[in-house]
């Protein structure tokens, strides 16, 4: 049978649109790989290394030759717990949770019953690089290194490619090396191709156009542009929030959430419109202060919740979908900035219609997919649009990117050349 035109699509862009019957809202699969892979011209990610939780071994839980005695114990004592009674805070989390089930469920089965799109989802996971090669020596530790006594010293050595005009009409490529102050310093790629960068024996690469500022809080004011016309048309917040299975894990240093009330995310939009998107956890004290007081204090009104559905490779949800306290979704807050939705609305953008469900393989813990080409038709201003992440772990072109480890999955170790 024949593939259709979306498919067709998909297969050039990662963006796939399902049809959702019976809700009026739109459900999309993402493949973040083949969305990264759109943006490079002699490196691609590694499939393997970007879905590195989809291909590690399974766990032989219970056996008591792989799991240690402090994990046979903890399991022990949480079979023999009663469930509790949910306080205050959490019946009202459910009952959010409740009133977006069908949603999430109907979006879920438009995706089981596309086999086409399982098909290439199976394939789409199929790879030989089962392993990550970490060369000599552990991944850098921006985080540790930004806050030693000795980050302004460092620096990170980057090799532009440019063209290089000949006195006979005739180009050649021009390879041009350059040192950097790798902390507290805006880093721009301007280049027709990919810069690859050097540091403590580490190689990475950076894709053209990108920018970044790796820093910490105090001097996110330094990405505050010079001209209001040169302000930015798609934030992207993904803050790393106070939690109690972050800290169990060590994943990262978390934030106290107060403090993001200080990030200048106004005086970062655009003149003429910003859209904001920001990544929150499903805690409901979390959800109130974002939008009781976070929110506002940006100058964001009735926002509009999106939702990330993670799957399997086979389709399936990673996890239990009324399991309380790890829910297989995440959400997302979009609101406008210095847009009046009351007013006609602008003939170069659409307005946010309601929730919609993305659904896609997760990466890396904490790793996001590519927003983009999904939101591309709801932001407002100029085009292209200016876009900025603010706690980025990674680069893409055309983007500024802060944060304390905005390198981090820009290692070559999760890159392979084309």
């Amino acid at each position: 049978m024949e593939i259709s035109d979306e498919l067709r699509s998909f297969e050039a862009t990662g963006v796939y649109r399902l049809n959702v019957t019976g809700t009026g809202t739109g459900a999309t699969f993402l493949d973040p790989v083949r969305l990264i892979n759109g943006s490079y011209q002699r490196f691609r990610v590694i499939p393997s290394a970007y879905y590195s939780r989809s291909f590690e071994p399974p766990r032989q839980v219970g056996d008591p030759e792989t799991e240690p005695p402090e994990k046979r114990r903890k399991r022990k004592r949480n079979q023999k717990s009663k469930p509790r009674e949910l306080n205050a805070m959490e019946r009202i989390a459910e009952a959010r949770h409740q009133e977006v089930r069908h949603l999430l469920l109907s979006a879920h089965e438009s995706l089981i019953k596309d086999k086409y799109l399982l098909e290439r989802l199976s394939k789409m996971m199929e790879g030989k690089e089962h392993k990550l090669d970490v060369g000599s020596g552990s991944e850098n530790n921006f985080v540790e290194l930004g806050t030693s006594w000795r980050a302004p010293f460092y620096e990170i050595t980057i090799c532009f490619w440019k063209p290089h005009v000949l006195g006979h009409g005739e180009g050649s490529i021009n390879a041009r090396k350059t040192s950097f102050p790798l902390f507290n310093s805006i880093i721009s790629v301007e280049a027709i191709d990919e810069a690859e960068g050097d540091f403590q024996n580490r190689h990475y690469i950076l894709p053209r156009g990108s920018c970044f500022l790796m820093s910490d809080f105090e001097r996110v004011r330094d990405l505050i542009p010079g001209s209001s016309n040169q302000g930015y048309n798609l934030i992207v917040v993904d803050p790393p929030w106070e939690n109690g299975c972050v800290r169990q894990k060590e994943a990262y240093p978390t934030l106290p959430n107060r403090y993001l009330l200080y990030l200048p995310v106004q005086e970062l939009a655009h003149p003429a419109g910003a859209l904001l998107v920001l990544w929150i956890t499903n805690r409901e004290k979390l959800r109130m202060f974002v939008e009781k007081e976070l929110l506002p204090s940006w100058g964001v009104k009735d926002p509009t919740v999106f939702y990330w559905l993670k799957v399997k490779h086979d389709g399936s949800l990673i996890g239990d979908l009324d399991l309380f306290h790890h829910r297989p979704y995440e959400c997302l807050l979009l609101g406008y900035i210095n847009v009046n939705t009351d007013a006609k609305q602008g003939s170069n953008f659409k307005l946010l219609e309601g929730p919609q469900v993305i659904m896609s393989v997760p990466g890396a813990h904490s790793r996001k997919p590519p927003l983009e080409k999904l939101l591309s038709e709801y932001i407002p201003g100029p085009k292209p649009p200016r876009c900025i992440e603010l706690f980025a772990r990674e680069l893409f072109p055309g983007w500024t990117s802060w944060g304390n480890e905005p390198l981090h999955f820009q290692d070559s170790m999760y890159f392979s050349e084309k």
